[in-house]
């Protein structure tokens, strides 16, 4: 599972590397929702899974598909403004909004001992954005817009979380994903045609960027489904949230972006924090 928390965050780095490039946002989006329904379908006829699903539920699963469509723009847009790490750590609350959500539905009863874990997910997210009083502002004008992409895909993402556990529950995982990544790659193909914006990269770097992306984000996908069965919710909880830190370092090693000791103080708090929520859940 640490592994594939590595090869997730990796798959973002590759991206900034296709960003930087000259690749645009919808490019990255539109080939990674390609490849990784051509790896589940290769996958899923390997396996012999069926492709059926239910009639009653295929609007539900369309409808995620949208969910996922926006999640993925706005995480690659957070990703193309701002050090990647940063953009994954804001990205990574999204276990809180869920939990929110499901209190606000009356899915599960409110507690307590939930509070504490969040307060210091907050408290660690300050740290690492580096919010102190003397350069608040300035810190909201530099990473604000992409702190808002990476929100933003934090709530879609846990919108999908929620339809996901309440909506799907019965449907194979692997035939979900397929239909998700699918509406997303067609939305953004024909958004994205429509408004001119999907730009190759003007460089070879931004070509591999873009293939390791893809691999790496669909052999992710593909070793999720494989290890989920073999493992405990608290071990999958702990190893995936992994991935902002598993950034942090590939980000400083192929970027060469850093952040100081106290912003990495905090993505390690705000990581501690999202994990404790999670034990405590279970």
């Amino acid at each position: 599972m640490i592994g594939i928390a590595i090869l997730f965050g990796a798959n973002h780095v590759a991206a900034r590397v296709a960003f930087d490039a000259g690749a645009s946002v919808a490019t990255g989006v539109l080939v990674r929702a390609a490849g990784t329904a051509v790896f589940l379908v290769v996958l899923m006829k390997a396996q012999g899974t069926s492709f059926a699903i239910p009639r009653p539920l295929l609007p539900r699963a369309l409808l995620l598909g949208v969910a996922m469509a926006v999640q993925s723009y706005c995480l690659y847009s957070a990703v193309a403004r701002i050090p990647a790490a940063l953009a994954l750590l804001v990205f990574h609350t999204c276990p809180i909004l869920f939990l929110l959500l499901s209190w606000a539905t009356g899915k599960e009863p409110p507690r307590l001992t939930a509070l504490a874990p969040m307060l210091l997910a907050l408290f660690g997210l300050g740290l690492a954005l580096d919010l102190g009083t003397d350069r608040m502002w300035p810190r909201l004008s530099e990473l604000g817009a992409g702190v808002l992409w990476a929100f933003g895909a934090a709530v879609s993402f846990a919108l999908m979380l929620y339809g996901n556990a309440h909506w799907l529950p019965r449907v194979d995982g692997r035939l979900r994903t397929l239909i998700m990544t699918g509406v997303t790659g067609v939305i953004v193909l024909v958004a994205g045609a429509g408004a001119g914006v999907l730009v190759a990269p003007k460089a070879a770097a931004g070509w591999a960027g873009l293939v390791l992306l893809t691999m790496l984000y669909g052999t992710a996908t593909v070793s999720l489904f494989m290890a989920l069965p073999r493992l405990s919710g608290a071990v999958t909880t702990m190893a995936l949230n992994f991935e902002p830190i598993a950034v942090l370092a590939l980000a400083w090693a192929f970027l060469g972006q850093t952040v100081s000791s106290t912003q990495t103080a905090g993505i390690f708090v705000v990581v501690a924090a999202i994990v404790l929520l999670g034990l405590l859940k279970r």
